[in-house]
């Protein structure tokens, strides 16, 4: 006889928590999702601000190449042609990003590809012997001394609280230079923002599921245990294990959000601001999204800072450190006592930077493992 009221304990409303209980219910599964938010839809969650949905935790552009992916979400709702085209501000100048013939004419006047490509190859030939040990030595001998003073070095030192010279090599791979006059930031098939916002497609996933929010699972771990077969848990792995090896690092952003009585602030909806002294990384204006027309607009100004216990955190700090102690948690999710009772998922159960086509993706991927 069945000693438990569920199926699945999902212990987070985030996209993956939310595509697996959508995928469970429609396999007969009973579930119930909690969440500590007094909100479903983690951090692509939108407020109606003046009737214009503002995300509330930094821009969210969907965008994938995974046939399969947009397949599914578009059972769900329906997408815009919102294009990502973002624009970086230094000392009153803006340029297009990514980088690419508009860019190239903005800094260097250069109105031809060939033009581009000679005028890189003199930035980088100063620095073209260099072995990079620090960012800033290699983004010079990726793409010179302009694009890195104006474009790149203010931007990464606030996204990563330190100088580029103290900041690992390999966070630039590449500078993906493109030499055409194209401003879409993404190189991806697909592209745009649910029509009515991020909530739609979070209520459509959590149609007919058993939701709670306001709810620690912490604060009664064992008694909410109890309630399900198994517990999905999409938090932070180090702190279901209460950080015994010690806490994984991230680094962490805050908001300032105002409301202006304008129809227009910076006629983009991203902005990037890459002095170093300006102390936020972006502005961004919501409307622009959803192409609003409101007499009114919405802005938000974003800053990156350290993580602690008392915000979110954001972005993993994947080196050699923190990836061994991954590794001890993951070990431990394997073997400790009741290990096949839990399941682990998500950007923060795996530590791992996700797009939301990712999240969804490993998310369908865990129903076909799970639910066989």
């Amino acid at each position: 006889m069945k000693n438990t009221q569920y199926d699945y304990l999902i212990v987070g409303a985030g996209l993956f928590g939310a595509v697996f209980a959508r995928e469970a219910t429609d396999q007969g599964k009973k579930v119930l999702v909690i969440d500590k938010r007094d909100h479903t839809g983690g951090n692509i969650y939108c407020e109606n601000i003046e009737g214009i949905n503002v995300h509330k935790y930094g821009a969210h552009i969907f965008h994938t190449s995974n046939q399969l992916v947009w397949d599914y979400v578009n059972r769900f709702v329906t997408f815009n042609h919102y294009v990502n085209s973002p624009v970086a501000r230094y000392q009153d100048k803006l340029y297009n990003l990514p980088f690419n013939m508009n860019t190239f004419y903005q800094l260097w006047g250069v109105t031809t590809p060939q033009q581009a490509k000679d005028k890189i190859e003199a930035e980088r030939a100063p620095y073209a012997d260099l072995e990079p040990q620090n960012l800033e030595e290699q983004a010079l001998f990726l793409g010179g001394r302009d694009l890195y003073e104006i474009l790149i070095k203010g931007y990464t030192e606030k996204q990563w609280g330190r100088p580029a010279t103290q900041i690992p090599a390999f966070i630039i791979k590449r500078l993906p230079f493109r030499f055409t006059f194209d401003n879409n930031y993404f190189n991806d098939t697909y592209q745009g923002i649910p029509v009515g916002g991020y909530n739609a497609l979070t209520e459509a996933l959590l149609e007919g599921v058993e939701v709670i929010t306001g709810i620690n699972y912490f604060d009664k771990a064992d008694d909410y245990n109890q309630l399900a077969d198994k517990v999905l848990y999409t938090g932070k792995i180090d702190e279901f294990f209460d950080c015994q090896f010690g806490a994984l690092e991230y680094r962490s952003l805050h908001f300032e959000t105002e409301v202006l009585d304008q129809d227009s602030y910076q006629g983009n909806a991203v902005v990037n601001y890459t002095e170093r002294d300006v102390p936020y990384t972006r502005i961004l204006e919501h409307k622009h999204f959803e192409f609003g027309t409101s007499d009114k607009t919405v802005i938000t100004k974003e800053y990156p800072h350290e993580f602690s216990k008392d915000n979110e955190p954001y972005y993993p700090i994947n080196d050699e450190i923190n990836n061994a102690l991954l590794a001890k948690y993951q070990e431990l999710a394997k073997t400790a006592p009741y290990a096949d009772k839990f399941i682990f998922g998500g950007r923060l159960a795996n530590y791992k930077y996700y797009d939301m086509d990712d999240t969804i993706e490993a998310a369908l991927a865990l129903t076909t493992q799970e639910l066989v």
